[in-house]
């Protein structure tokens, strides 16, 4: 397969770099960031409820746990679900359109898998002199 050209030759921009630019822009807009993709993989899991989320995202505050659980929502992935009783129980669903992610988380932790060992490698060969 051809790859194509990004830049021509007068260093301007072909039309191809600026779908490309524009393509990975709304993808990073949806779910960029450090949480959105970790936040889906754990719901994949069965991990539902904002405590659960909370503790299996480590790292993550209840404050952005919430406004990303928001943003996850408002772009189709996940919709919250209220079930009126005592007491009101909050809960996250998938949505159909989060299976459309499948392939990024993969190709996501199979280069990160590779990156890691990538890391140890080289330290372990700087340190080895």
């Amino acid at each position: 397969m051809k790859k194509k050209e990004v830049i021509n030759t007068k260093g301007e921009f072909s039309e191809d770099c600026h779908k490309l630019l524009a393509s990975v822009s709304d993808a990073l807009y949806a779910i960029g960031g450090k949480w959105k993709l970790m936040i889906i993989i754990a719901m994949a899991r069965g991990n539902n409820r904002f405590t659960e989320l909370q503790r299996m995202v480590n790292g993550i505050s209840a404050r952005v746990l919430s406004s990303e659980l928001k943003e996850l929502e408002l772009n189709g992935f996940i919709i919250k679900k209220v079930s009126v009783g005592y007491p009101v129980t909050i809960e996250y669903q998938l949505l159909p359109y989060s299976e459309t992610l499948q392939g990024v988380v993969s190709a996501l932790s199979q280069w990160g898998t590779q990156h890691r060992d990538k890391i140890k490698n080289d330290y372990k060969k700087d340190n080895s002199l």
